[in-house]
């Protein structure tokens, strides 16, 4: 494979992957009552959290996870339930404890920041977004390969950026009965996309048989 088709590989599998866009929906919704300035940072960190992340794994997944004795299947399985907690409590227009910190709730004060869990991990670079970095840089055939996958990576998470701040400053258009609409929405939404993340790791360690 030429670096050219290597380098459009990796950046439409990244892209498809991760997927910015179906998480603008969620973003707004777990984000109703903050100001478009604090959407643009919570957008900016979970960005650069996401090229870390991926950056980290695309380099030592395969050895970390061997060395841990971690599967895909169990990354999985702790996705599927952190995304699944936030759904819930979504579906019942509740603060999620998963988006707070214990100082947090004792204050009652503090909003909560979605930036790290659950838009950077694992929305943006889940389990999906760090099986495909590791699948692409094994299948990286030298530095200059190596190299595009990681400019690849920025890439994506430049877009992904851009995209979630426009959509943080469009979203002063929407009612707040259609932001309350669109977060119990979102929440289903979420929930089967947690229940998915937990069928497809059992599906992988064969307990199950379709």
């Amino acid at each position: 494979m030429s670096l050219v088709e290597y380098t459009l590989l990796a950046a439409g599998s990244l892209f498809v992957i991760v997927d910015p866009l179906a998480a603008v929906p969620a973003f707004l919704a777990m984000t109703p009552n903050d100001p478009p300035e604090q959407r643009v940072r919570m957008a900016r960190l979970a960005c650069l959290v996401t090229t870390g992340v991926l950056f980290f794994f695309a380099a030592t997944g395969l050895v970390l996870f061997k060395f841990f004795g971690i599967t895909m299947p169990a990354f999985q399985i702790a996705a599927s339930i952190v995304l699944l907690l936030v759904a819930l409590d979504m579906l019942r227009a509740q603060r999620s404890r998963v988006q707070e910190t214990s100082e947090e709730t004792t204050a009652g004060a503090e909003k909560a920041d979605i930036a790290i869990t659950p838009l950077a991990i694992p929305m943006l670079s889940g389990p999906g977004a760090i099986s495909t970095a590791i699948l692409l840089e094994r299948q990286a055939t030298g530095w200059a390969q190596r190299l595009a996958l990681y400019v690849c990576i920025g890439a994506v998470s430049l877009a992904s950026y851009l995209i979630l701040r426009f959509a943080a400053h469009g979203v002063r258009w929407l009612s707040p009965i259609a932001m309350r609409i669109a977060n119990r929405i979102m929440g289903l939404l979420l929930a089967a996309v947690a229940i998915q993340f937990m069928l497809n790791a059992l599906k992988e360690l064969k307990v199950i048989a379709f």
